[in-house]
């Protein structure tokens, strides 16, 4: 298990290479990839993708301008 004096090896390592000004946008992006994560997890697995009744309506409007060209 990862002490306190381990984590601010690991932590000073990371601001070295990344730079102090980015650790926010790095914290930020792996929190927001979790919780991305998270989400998908909870998530149905099937898409719905039966199209709307307007979007049905309006594509058929589109045919018929079509076929009087």
């Amino acid at each position: 298990m990862l002490g306190t004096q381990d984590l601010l090896v690991i932590l000073a390592i990371v601001a070295v290479l990344f730079g102090v000004k980015k650790l926010p946008e790095l914290g930020r992006g792996i929190g927001e990839g979790i919780k991305n994560f998270k989400k998908g997890l909870s998530e149905p697995t099937e898409i719905d993708v039966t199209p709307e009744k307007n979007e049905l309506k309006e594509e058929a409007k589109k045919e018929d301008k079509k076929e009087e060209k």
